[in-house]
Parts: C-alpha cells; structure tokens; sequence
C-alpha cells in the first residue's frame, strides 16, 4: 500500500505546486486579514462631537468590505482549484499507467506460466 502511495507523490508536479504555493499563501494572508482583524464600525463606535455617519453609510462601508474578502476568497479557491484539477490529472494518469501495467504482469504470468507447465 504505502509503494502505490509513494508512486502517487512521485507523479505529484511538485514543482508547480511549490510556485503557487506562495500565491496561495499570500492570497490566505490577506483574506485572513480582512476577515480577521478589523471589527465592525457602528454608530456607537462614533465619538461625542464627531459627524454620525448615516446607516445606510455603514452599511455601504460594509458591503465593500465584503465584497473585497468576497474577491479575495475567490482567488484563493480559484488557486487551490487549480491546484487540485493538476493534481487530479496526475492521479488520472497514474491510474491508467497502472492498469496497463497489470495487464503487462498478467501477461507475462501468464506467459511464465504456460512455459513452465510445457
């Protein structure tokens, strides 16, 4: 079991894999700080002597926010979509080549075999 997954990890392109691994990275980073760190401003927020924004104001200002960690998201699943169709590929490939290569061993069995009962 653990030879087919090696052979798997050896088909991997880790080479692709590991150049947009820092995109993918950066893309979480700057999803994780839009989401994570700022806080939602409301009217309670606002000092004494400060213009009070209008609601509608802050609700704009929100749905920004979310539109922008809306885009940023999709990047990183854009990325890691990619990411995940090569690897697929990869497995696919290694599956076919893996039957064939069963057939070629059952062959030869099956050759050996007929050899050895002659």
């Amino acid at each position: 079991m653990a030879i087919g997954w090696m052979t798997i990890l050896s088909n991997v392109p880790w080479s692709d894999v590991i150049r947009n691994a820092p995109a993918v990275a950066d893309g979480a980073k700057k999803l994780w700080q839009k989401v994570g760190r700022k806080p939602a401003v409301s009217v309670a927020d606002v000092e004494v002597g400060e213009v009070v924004p209008e609601p509608w104001q802050l609700l704009q200002g929100q749905v920004d926010e979310l539109r922008g960690q809306l885009i940023a998201s999709s990047e990183v699943i854009q990325a890691l979509a990619e990411q995940n169709a090569q690897l697929i590929a990869r497995v696919e490939a290694t599956r076919r080549r893996l039957f064939w290569l069963a057939l070629g061993n059952g062959l030869v069995a099956l050759l050996a075999l007929t050899a050895y009962l002659r």
